[in-house]
């Protein structure tokens, strides 16, 4: 064999080699069950009859919540973020998202709280589960995590008549150095973005400090979803671009919000499945999502998840 065959040779299964590790880890949708979740009666409930997706164009006009709006909201992301945590406590190889669903919705009922993504435009379950090559909005299924999956869990909840929301990129057992570097590089972006946040600032500096970096580290944003205001609304303006922009909307004291870039393996091109909610990317290569609540005060911001 030729010195030119045998490096044609090393190539060809080098390549499948990749092909192969990338198959592994391209998520086959499991059952939905049909199970109801019971919300107790004594639970406030969200009333989601004008509510909007965040893929439409929010009204221009910004809450600037007022002491009493502020407590609710830490209130709710006070309770978001710990039962984030308990969630994480659950992902480990065997453990199927449609369990971890069931025990973060336990949770949240436990706190008197109600689970936001419950029948929001018809979801069916109780916080999103986003696995490897799912970019978002992943509906828990009966799938078993395997190790080396990396997974998003998307918590929001509802209780004083305000909603809260987190989500963060966990590590399924062992996972490979690119994974570990995507769900890394998401998280300092987070942070990147939520720095980026002072009163009198624009707005797209929170977008081209999150881009700016993703670039720099080998990543992609994705375009199509952004952060937005939360309070006594689950969705609704501003919209925070997670990608480079103009815009020239300028950061108040008392605008809350949340920022949840999502950094992409390889191009940021998305496709929706048949299920009318879970995100994919096109290129069936993985992504990690991180995500806070903040509030802008008279000096900086506030972390509330």
């Amino acid at each position: 064999m030729t010195s030119s065959m045998k490096i044609w040779s090393r190539l060809v299964k080098f390549t499948s080699a990749i092909a192969d590790t990338t198959n592994k880890r391209i998520v086959q949708q499991g059952a939905v069950s049909k199970d109801t979740y019971l919300v107790p009666p004594h639970i406030r409930k969200p009333d989601y009859s004008h509510k909007s997706m965040l893929l439409t164009r929010l009204s221009s006009s910004i809450e600037l919540k007022n002491k009493e709006q502020i407590k609710q909201l830490k209130d709710a992301c006070v309770i978001a973020k710990n039962i984030l945590a308990k969630a994480k406590l659950m992902v480990e190889p065997g453990v199927t998202t449609e369990h971890i669903n069931g025990v973060v919705h336990s949770e949240i009922i436990k706190c008197g709280a109600f689970p936001s993504p419950l029948s929001y435009k018809g979801f069916p379950k109780s916080c999103c589960t986003s696995v490897n090559n799912v970019v978002c909005h992943g509906i828990p299924d009966d799938r078993p995590l395997l190790n080396g999956d990396i997974i998003n869990i998307d918590i929001t909840v509802f209780v004083n008549a305000c909603h809260g929301d987190t989500s963060d990129t966990f590590a399924v057992g062992k996972i490979d150095k690119r994974a570990h570097k995507l769900i890394l590089s998401t998280q300092h972006c987070l942070k990147l973005g939520i720095q980026a946040c002072v009163p009198g600032n624009n707005f797209s500096k929170i977008g081209c400090a999150i881009e700016k970096f993703a670039n720099s580290r080998g990543f992609s944003v994705c375009k199509e979803f952004v952060g937005h205001g939360i309070g006594s609304y689950f969705h609704g303006p501003p919209n925070v671009l997670h990608t480079t922009n103009s815009s020239n909307l300028l950061m108040k004291p008392g605008m809350a919000f949340t920022i949840e870039p999502i950094l992409m393996e390889g191009s940021n091109q998305i496709k929706r499945l048949s299920d009318g909610w879970t995100i994919v990317s096109k290129d069936n290569l993985r992504s990690a999502q991180a995500e806070h609540t903040v509030l802008i005060t008279d000096t900086g911001v506030e972390i509330l998840t």
